[in-house]
């Protein structure tokens, strides 16, 4: 089993990385293989909503990660997404990527554990965590949980470690993320199948 962590802080070594770090040190310890991808120091186009990824399930634009994610959790059993908290809201940047990449594609992800963490100096966390999550809901995806929500405080790498409680909620995050996995391969092989997903019948509310 293995698990896709994509970094959207543009520091690689900041208090995201740390909290992304504690969940993967801790789904490592249960046997599953981790991958980080960092996002958040690249540029990332906006989503310009043409469709043409519903012929060929990737984006028209090749210059930036999205399409490197999109594969990468086409083959992934779970995903983490990180970000830092700017004026309570997650990364620009790696709203962007998230965008593209559930945009008409997220069909594959369907059923594969999902959580979001965030990193802030003080506030805002709540409203970014919740922002991320919900790419997870449209897609049928199951939200891990842990004992609070997923925030670790600290402006850098050194502050985030001094938050006891935070690198502990990550830690509960990996464990609870791996044990969901471990139940859903033992389905798997006991025969239950994910359940059968309805045509969608989208209704809009202008006649």
């Amino acid at each position: 089993m293995q698990v896709l962590l994509i970094n959207g802080s543009p520091h690689p070594k900041g208090s995201t990385a740390t909290a992304l770090a504690t969940v993967a040190g801790q789904l490592e310890k249960a046997g599953i293989e981790t991958t980080t991808l960092h996002v958040g120091h690249k540029a990332i186009r906006g989503c310009i909503a043409c469709g043409k990824c519903a012929r060929t399930g990737l984006c028209v634009f090749k210059d930036d990660p999205v399409n490197e994610c999109i594969e990468r959790m086409r083959e992934a059993d779970g995903l983490v997404v990180g970000s830092p908290v700017y004026y309570a809201g997650p990364n620009a940047s790696l709203c962007a990527l998230l965008d593209r990449m559930f945009y008409m594609k997220s069909a594959s992800y369907a059923f594969k554990p999902a959580a979001a963490v965030v990193s802030c100096r003080r506030g805002g966390a709540s409203a970014s965590f919740d922002r991320l999550n919900k790419y997870f809901t449209i897609a049928r995806m199951p939200v891990v949980s842990s004992q609070y929500w997923n925030s670790i405080h600290g402006n850098n790498a050194e502050e985030a470690v001094q938050d006891a409680e935070g690198l502990q909620i990550m830690r509960a995050l990996g464990d609870n993320m791996a044990w969901l996995l471990q139940c859903i391969e033992a389905g798997k092989k006991a025969g239950i199948t994910p359940p059968a997903v309805e045509s969608w019948q989208p209704t809009n509310f202008i006649r």
